[in-house]
């Protein structure tokens, strides 16, 4: 066989490689929609019964769940998700501001061998289990912060949300939020670090050529250039908070109202904290009928995404 005779072989181009990549991205992307429809289909049809089965008896199971409060899936849920969605919105009230304030001081205030071992602190809170932050506000937390939860109660109880007397111990929304708080801090600290580092020096340089003083120039050219990354960050703590579960069983006493006394007890509850409380005991129709509450879940969560990628999208026009 001579030179001629052998086959060519063609060298991979930049041009193959490209589609290669190209159909590999693809394929993982239809994957995260086919995996995301498939929990949908799989929590909407084991919720069928609740939806299009025996009203009546979806109505005694529903009974069964509070204690005869109401026969309703809507009067049963909708309480569920006003706990749910109170106790995430204060945790991310008194987790943001902490988050953002560590965030700045690793990225700009503290030296380097400090910020490389608070950035490892910080993302070593993130890798905690629920159930070790559960056994921790139970134990620990609950009462030790009573004290101060007595005092806000009595000097500012005449803010509906801190109005009293302070429940002994204090297994209330107020605790629970600070518990969620310290478990979504590490996200939020986290991502914004990372984009606040990435700020255009020229930037930072042009605001100290014009006589800004740090804390101007942060204002002027840090925040700005991170602020769609902070909605992120925030929205997906707030997801995070939304579907919390064990922490919060491990600390709430469970009501369900649609109270917004952050300490006194026995007032809300959250819809994954119920789901895991009352899974255990539930017959098929009542495993439907904590299916269906959880699809709302899921539904809600899907809003606050979606509603997180559009305020992104505003916050970086």
């Amino acid at each position: 066989m001579t030179s001629q005779d052998k086959p060519v072989v063609e060298p991979v181009t930049g041009k193959t490689a490209d589609k290669v990549f190209k159909g590999v991205a693809y394929a993982c992307g239809i994957l995260i929609l086919v995996v995301l429809a498939a929990v949908f289909l799989f929590l909407f049809f084991r919720a069928w019964p609740l939806i299009g089965g025996d009203q009546k008896a979806n109505s005694e199971t529903v009974a069964n769940f509070t204690g005869g409060a109401t026969s309703n899936f809507w009067g049963y849920v909708l309480p569920l998700l006003f706990g749910t969605v109170l106790v995430s919105v204060l945790a991310l009230i008194i987790a943001f501001f902490v988050a953002i304030g560590i965030a700045l001081f690793i990225s700009h205030y503290a030296s380097k061998k400090v910020a490389t071992g608070l950035s490892y602190v910080v993302d070593l809170l993130a890798a905690i289990p629920s159930v070790i932050y559960g056994l921790w506000g139970g134990l620990i937390l609950v009462p030790a912060i009573y004290p101060f939860w007595n005092w806000v109660a009595t000097y500012l109880g005449w803010i509906p949300l801190f109005q009293g007397p302070a429940a002994n111990p204090q297994r209330t929304i107020g605790t629970v939020a600070v518990v969620l708080a310290v478990m979504i801090l590490p996200i939020i600290t986290s991502m914004s670090r990372d984009i606040f580092l990435q700020t255009p020096t020229l930037q930072q340089e042009a605001a100290y050529g014009l006589g800004a003083t740090k804390w101007e120039m942060i204002k002027l050219a840090v925040i700005p250039f991170g602020k769609s990354g902070i909605v992120s960050a925030s929205m997906l703590a707030l997801g995070r908070a939304l579907g919390e579960t064990m922490a919060i069983l491990m600390i709430l006493s469970p009501g369900l109202t649609y109270s917004i006394k952050l300490l006194q007890a026995s007032q809300n509850q959250t819809i994954a904290a119920n789901i895991a409380a009352q899974y255990p005991e539930a017959n098929d129709l009542g495993v439907s009928v904590l299916i269906g509450t959880g699809l709302i879940l899921f539904l809600i969560t899907f809003v606050v995404n979606y509603a997180a990628r559009k305020i992104t999208e505003k916050a970086s026009a």
